[in-house]
């Protein structure tokens, strides 16, 4: 599983309750990603995003998180092939009947 904790309003420096080295401790400490944004500013908030869906594809590349297991969350969109065209999953191949990639 994979979990970032947010720490919001990253602008209000002088009215935070929790300094960034607590936040950072805390994620290190329980094993989440950590990351302060601002959706006023929108600092790092499409950061956020991408870090994450970065690491659980990096899960997914080293096995440790199965796409086929619906209790990991994933949900595979539509595959592209290098020119574009969609590579449809549940087609087969009439002449070996394997399923396309």
């Amino acid at each position: 599983m994979v979990i970032m904790l947010i720490g919001n309003k990253s602008d209000l420096e002088g009215r935070r309750d929790v300094q960034k080295e607590e936040g950072e401790a805390f994620a290190r400490e329980h094993g989440l990603i950590f990351m302060e944004t601002s959706a006023k500013t929108a600092a790092n908030v499409e950061e956020a995003f991408i870090d994450t869906a970065k690491c659980i594809h990096e899960k997914i590349q080293e096995g440790v998180l199965d796409v086929n297991n619906d209790a990991n969350g994933i949900k595979l969109g539509p595959q592209h092939n290098p020119d574009g065209s969609h590579v449809n999953r549940g087609a087969t191949n009439n002449n070996s009947g394997s399923q396309c990639c």
